[in-house]
């Protein structure tokens, strides 16, 4: 595998200042959680700068390399947009880049929906992208302290989060984000961490 600067060279190739900026402070946040949790820290930093790689491209420019790395939607992640970064960014790196490690790859398609059956390097950069020290949205604070705190709490309020906005957007929530959702739920309650019935 490449060394992490010469791969942090091509991502600051790829993206503006600003969203360079925040993938700098994710590879920073997702060593500092890996580092708490267990998880690999090197994979996780390495994760963190290249999460947002294609984030900057439009549209099209995401549909057409989809399309050229023989990339079939979900009818889900047709209908959002949102979602397409993390899938078209994992096939860069793995086609145009080199990069093998099917960890990093997973963790970077699924960093924007989530998914169900995550390894804890996947929810690592996950929550990393929510409270990376860049973000300064309502709330943050906090969330930044249940991230140390559990993974798994961290998702349930990221991902209660992020569907209340789709939702008020009228946008389409994709079934991965739910199955996420409900499989960290299930965490918390067996850890007895969580109120209420399943």
């Amino acid at each position: 595998m490449k060394e992490f600067e010469s791969l942090e060279a091509e991502v600051r190739q790829q993206l503006t200042e600003g969203r360079f900026f925040h993938s700098q402070c994710v590879a920073k946040e997702a060593a500092r959680l890996a580092g708490h949790y267990g998880a690999d820290v090197e994979k996780a930093r390495l994760a963190g700068i290249l999460h947002d790689i294609m984030k900057d491209k439009t549209g099209e420019e995401q549909l057409k390399m989809m399309k050229d790395f023989g990339i079939m939607l979900e009818d889900a992640q047709q209908d959002n947009p949102k979602l397409w970064h993390g899938i078209c960014g994992a096939a860069y790196l793995e086609y145009r880049l080199g990069i093998t490690d099917r960890e990093i790859l997973e963790a970077v398609r699924c960093h924007t929906s989530g998914k169900k059956a995550m390894t804890l390097l996947e929810k690592v950069l996950f929550v990393a992208d929510y409270i990376s020290a860049d973000r300064d949205y309502p709330g943050v604070e906090q969330l930044r302290v249940t991230a140390y705190q559990s993974l798994e709490a961290a998702m349930i309020e990221g991902i209660t989060f992020t569907v209340g906005e789709l939702m008020e957007q009228k946008q389409p929530v994709a079934p991965s984000s739910i199955e996420a959702y409900n499989e960290a739920l299930r965490a918390q309650k067996s850890q007895g961490n969580c109120k209420g019935e399943l």
